[in-house]
């Protein structure tokens, strides 16, 4: 693309807020990666207002120019991206939102594309994996998080929450439980056995006092292992990095990862099969100065750079 034509010769505070200035279009027929939003917090279960996340990441997604230093590509070069806009949810109906987002991602991956989903509160992911594993069979599953969201309920007769999405999906058979990692979880529990239930449905559990003696190599190393050439789907809760660094969500734990370090996870799943991803849980009403949502914004861009790299 010329500079003359390109997008990325406006300045950041001009033009129409789609993810990269990547085009709206919400037919993705011809498209190799479209951008796809999911307004809904009703999953939530402390401080709502990612249904405005979104939004945010492609509001900061304008300040992206195009070339990535780090894996040395231009993802808005080498890869045909496009915005979709976002799918119809029901603020008061999880069940009928995760039917909607179904069909939505599984629209997107019959035409060919791979998709990122932006949340929205961590529930989506449920029917993000239920489209990708109806395309790919059961996948495996690099999420990074500081909770291991594999409750059975958070409230009485409950099943759907942003606390049980993958205790849901492994009941399903949508995970491929060999090739399963929980990356970054902390925080005070209600007792030992929330992370007792998390490693019972076999998912490999690398809390973050567990990373810092690994090293962000060492992670990245015990990924490749694990996953090889398996489909991957990687879903990334914005509340694994620090609130200092990402304050913008509901359920915040102190002494997460920082920024570079989730940068630096992100591109180091370059050459594994990345399928789908997501990134949920951007809460603009907590996040004054935008500081989560640039970082969001940043972190898919490296999503996108690691599938040009491939």
């Amino acid at each position: 693309m010329s500079e003359s034509n390109s997008p990325f010769v406006a300045q950041p505070y001009q033009g129409i807020a789609t993810f990269g200035r990547r085009p709206y279009q919400p037919d993705p027929r011809g498209a190799d990666v479209a951008i796809v939003g999911v307004p809904f917090d009703g999953g939530t279960t402390y401080r709502s207002g990612t249904r405005f996340g979104p939004r945010a990441i492609r509001e900061q997604s304008l300040l992206l120019w195009g070339y990535n230093n780090s894996l040395r590509v231009n993802p808005f070069e080498a890869l045909k991206i496009v915005d979709v806009g976002d799918v119809d949810v029901v603020p008061v109906d999880i069940q009928a939102t995760h039917r909607a987002v179904d069909r939505k991602l599984t629209e997107c991956l019959s035409a060919g594309c791979r998709v990122v989903t932006l949340g929205g509160d961590h529930s989506l992911s449920l029917p993000a994996l239920r489209a990708h594993a109806r395309q790919f069979g059961p996948v495996a599953v690099v999420h990074f998080d500081a909770h291991p969201d594999t409750w059975d309920e958070e409230f009485p007769g409950q099943k759907y929450s942003h606390g049980t999405p993958f205790r849901r999906a492994i009941e399903e058979g949508l995970i491929d439980t060999s090739a399963y990692l929980q990356i970054g979880i902390r925080g005070p529990t209600a007792g030992p056995q929330d992370y007792l239930d998390a490693q019972s449905l076999e998912a490999r559990m690398i809390t973050l006092d567990a990373m810092m003696d690994l090293g962000v190599e060492g992670v990245l190393s015990e990924i490749h292992e694990q996953v090889g050439r398996r489909p991957m789907y990687v879903t990334l809760d914005i509340d694994a990095v620090d609130p200092a660094f990402a304050p913008g969500t509901g359920t915040p734990e102190v002494g997460g990862l920082t920024s570079w370090q989730m940068l630096h996870l992100v591109r180091g799943l370059k050459g594994l099969n990345m399928v789908g991803c997501d990134l949920v849980e951007v809460s603009p009403p907590f996040d004054p100065s935008q500081i989560t949502s640039i970082l969001a914004a940043n972190l898919v861009f490296e999503f996108l750079s690691v599938w040009a790299r491939g």
